[in-house]
C-alpha cells in the first residue's frame, strides 16, 4: 500500500496531520508530504474533506 496526495486537490487545510498516530504528515507552505513513517492506517484520508489524500491497496 502507499498513501499519495493529490496536490491539485489538496486545500492545506490542515486536519490530516492532527489525526496521524505517528505524526508522519508535514504540512509545508506549499505541500502535504506523507513520511516514511506512515504506517498506511487511512485516518488522514478519512479525514480530508477534499478527499485528496489516498490510500492505494497493491495487489
Amino acid at each position: 500500500m502507499s498513501v499519495k496526495v493529490n496536490a491539485g486537490a489538496c486545500i492545506m487545510c490542515g486536519a490530516c496531520p492532527g489525526v496521524c498516530p505517528v505524526n508522519a504528515i508535514e504540512v509545508s507552505v506549499i505541500e502535504v508530504h506523507i513520511l516514511d513513517d506512515c504506517t498506511e492506517c487511512g485516518l488522514c484520508a478519512k479525514v480530508c474533506p477534499m478527499g485528496a489524500i489516498v490510500v492505494e491497496r497493491k495487489v
